[in-house]
């Protein structure tokens, strides 16, 4: 059993900045994909940011790119979204998710996920 758990939510202002934080349990951690997904009041789950297994790839919804980093540390079992230049449409719960061998942005390539963290961008 998996266990994934985010942190550094939390209430910021238009154009602030956060580090999200998730934490697996496990020693196979570098043998998966990473990914943020997140999920605004009254909308569906949407992708954000997957991470290969290394570390070297990088994706990201269109929404995101050039505002949004992800990254990981192996050696943490940690992966981590950087996020700057917050606007209110990016409210929402962000969940982290262990995906496969192979990049993907469908929710259904990923077997387990955190319980959330809250990101609430004041304007």
């Amino acid at each position: 059993q998996v266990q994934l758990v985010e942190s550094g939510g939390g209430l910021v202002q238009t154009g602030g900045s956060l580090r999200l934080s998730c934490a697996a349990s496990g020693r196979t951690f570098s043998r998966y994909y990473m990914g943020w997904f997140r999920q605004a009041p009254g909308k569906e789950r949407e992708f954000v940011a997957t991470i290969s297994k290394s570390g070297s790839s990088t994706y990201y919804a269109d929404s995101v790119k050039g505002r949004f980093t992800v990254s990981r540390d192996n050696t943490k079992n940690t992966v981590y979204l950087q996020i700057n230049d917050l606007k209110p449409e990016d409210t929402a719960v962000y969940y982290c998710a262990r995906g496969g061998d192979y990049y993907s942005r469908s929710e259904s390539s990923y077997d387990y996920w955190g319980q959330g963290t809250q990101v609430t961008v004041s304007s």
